[in-house]
């Protein structure tokens, strides 16, 4: 297994930002790191397959899952490190297998599945597709965004992961998702 992959111990309550392309997330993972004046992890992905179509004009191949997951990881153990009691996660293993399984016929690395379903987060939000669709070099799958949505609560509740769904504006997200975090996370910090 590959252990790059792995957790790093930390104290710090660890909430996902998770769903399929342009639903909010980055967005929001900012607005709630600022908003609790702690960190957020960026999707690692993003940066990574955007050189990519830069150098190459190509998109993501099965041989950049594993450096995908690496890199996540990477910075996910260096913001934990950081991160006083809350880290905002953009991302994380569970999307990076979700989207593996959807555009390679189910398959999914076998060290990204087992961290996958190892790692441990106290909470996700599932960004909601009830936001405009925001076309870039990256996002492809405009009419698909209702299977997508499945995709990714499914995967969540096949393993019985803690998770609210959040709709609505950036305002009524960010809204409810403090509401949630303050009522439910912040006693246990």
């Amino acid at each position: 297994m590959e252990k790059t992959l792995e957790q790093h111990p930390s104290s710090c309550v660890k909430v996902v930002l998770f769903g399929p392309e342009s639903t909010g997330k980055t967005t929001l993972s900012k607005a709630l790191a600022d908003y609790y004046e702690t960190l957020w992890v960026p999707e690692y992905a993003r940066e990574y397959l955007q050189d990519k179509w830069d150098l190459e004009k190509k998109t993501c191949e099965r041989s950049d899952l594993l450096p995908i997951a690496i890199g996540q990881m990477q910075l996910e153990n260096a913001g934990a490190a950081k991160a006083d009691k809350l880290l905002f996660c953009d991302t994380n293993l569970l999307e990076t297998k979700v989207y593996s399984e959807i555009y390679y016929q189910g398959y999914c690395d076998s060290s990204i599945a087992h961290y996958a379903n190892k790692n441990q987060y106290d909470l996700y939000f599932l960004c909601d597709i009830d936001v405009p669709w925001v076309v870039d070099d990256l996002r492809d799958k405009p009419n698909e965004r209702n299977k997508m949505f499945s995709a990714f609560e499914n995967a969540l509740q096949n393993q019985a992961l803690p998770y609210v769904v959040l709709s609505g504006s950036k305002v009524d997200r960010l809204n409810f998702a403090t509401n949630y975090i303050n009522e439910r996370l912040i006693p246990k910090i």
